[in-house]
């Protein structure tokens, strides 16, 4: 299936990659760093300098044209984001702009989880993905003992083989008093869909769950009906945006707890970065989140069936997936691996040399150090298959 996506979408990628300035007019590197951010594409850049030549004036704050413009901006956009993400009751949701996915998932912890839980409740979230959902949820715990109520932060098991989530053994890590959720969508290191459905079925209809998609939004389709959960907290640059955009979307469902709001003033936002994120959504509809998904499949797909056959690396993540023909799921966007005898930075270094622009270190996976670095090579639309194939090259001379 790989290889007949690559060739069915090659007419259309070659269109897509054409609209990436930064792509062509630098054609003696590539870029496979699009887990870390995006390129962005014209339509995104015009976005931007029209705003800014054209209306650019606070939100929310002012009566003239150029304010009302951009107040207006913001409440489109808003909406925007809800039907990007398919909600089924816009008119209950909510959606709060961000300056990325870690600032989203610390405003819902201190904001809307403190208020939440009381003595002697439990909250399951991962241990062993991006730091930036792990760590406020830690620090609401640690807020709520300085104040004298004790919250247990169980951790979310998981596969040792995959890297997944252990979705059998998820029934026995949730008791009585669990009373919220934290997973992710895309695993940052491992490429794999969590399969975040079969939290819900094991959780229950009544616990929120709040997603971490900082690697989905922008790369595959995503819908808060299908996966049934509260809160989606994403980076807008990540997804085609700007760097210091982003947005959390809130159900906002009675029967899992209070409406979200975010507490304190809230100042000017980054009206810039909105109206960016706008054209980006814009632009991933008409292009076709489906298409982009099944480019990128077929592309890491097509990698991870070369890199097996080199005896040297040993790709992290589910094994029994690196065959291109391969019935188990398959990586999106992210293919993460280590030479068995070059540390991952001089590696890193290594393929920059050649003119690939790659990650090289321990990517921000909670519980790793420095001793665990690898290298992660992370795809978007605008790859293409001939690159893989000469970084493979590269990769089988250094065996």
């Amino acid at each position: 299936m790989t290889g007949t996506d690559l060739e069915e979408l090659a007419d259309w990628q070659r269109a897509v990659r054409e609209q990436f300035p930064i792509i062509t007019a630098h054609p003696d590197v590539t870029y496979f760093d699009s887990a870390a951010t995006t390129q962005k594409p014209q339509a995104v850049l015009d976005a931007v300098q029209t705003y800014l030549t054209t209306a650019n004036a606070n939100a929310g704050r002012g009566g003239y044209p150029w304010a009302n413009r951009t107040t207006a901006l913001v409440e489109r956009t808003r909406r925007r984001v809800k039907d990007f993400l398919g909600d089924p009751a816009p008119d209950r949701s909510g959606v709060h702009f961000t300056g990325g996915t870690t600032e989203g998932l610390r405003t819902i912890a201190r904001d809307w989880l403190a208020d939440l839980l009381s003595d002697g409740d439990e909250i399951l979230v991962p241990f062993a993905d991006h730091r930036a959902n792990l760590d406020p949820w830690l620090e609401v715990r640690d807020l709520l003992a300085r104040q004298g109520v004790t919250v247990r932060v169980r951790p979310l098991p998981y596969q040792e083989s995959s890297g997944d989530y252990d979705h059998r053994a998820l029934p026995s890590a949730i008791g009585p008093r669990t009373r919220f959720v934290a997973v992710t969508h895309v695993h940052h290191v491992y490429g794999g869909d969590m399969n975040v459905h079969r939290v819900r079925e094991a959780v229950g209809p009544h616990v929120p769950i709040c997603l971490d998609a900082a690697q989905s939004v922008g790369h595959l389709p995503l819908s808060v009906d299908h996966l049934d959960v509260d809160f989606v907290a994403f980076s807008g640059h990540k997804a085609l945006a700007l760097p210091g955009s982003g947005a959390v979307w809130a159900r906002n469902s009675p029967a899992r707890g209070p409406e979200f709001r975010p507490g304190g003033w809230q100042g000017t936002p980054n009206t810039v970065g909105i109206a960016a994120l706008e054209a980006a959504l814009d632009w991933l509809d008409t292009t076709g989140p489906d298409r982009i998904a099944r480019w990128t499949r077929a592309l890491t797909a097509r990698f991870t069936e070369g890199l097996r056959h080199l005896a040297p690396y040993e790709v992290l993540g589910c094994r029994a997936s690196l065959a291109a023909d391969s019935p188990v799921q398959r990586r999106h966007d992210i293919v993460t691996f280590r030479h068995r005898d070059i540390p991952s930075d001089d590696l890193g270094f290594i393929l920059y040399s050649h003119g690939f622009m790659v990650r090289a270190d321990n990517l921000c996976q909670a519980g790793t150090d420095k001793r665990d670095g690898s290298v992660r090579v992370s795809v978007h639309v605008y790859n293409t298959a001939g690159e893989i194939d000469e970084l493979l090259g590269v990769l089988a001379g250094l065996t």
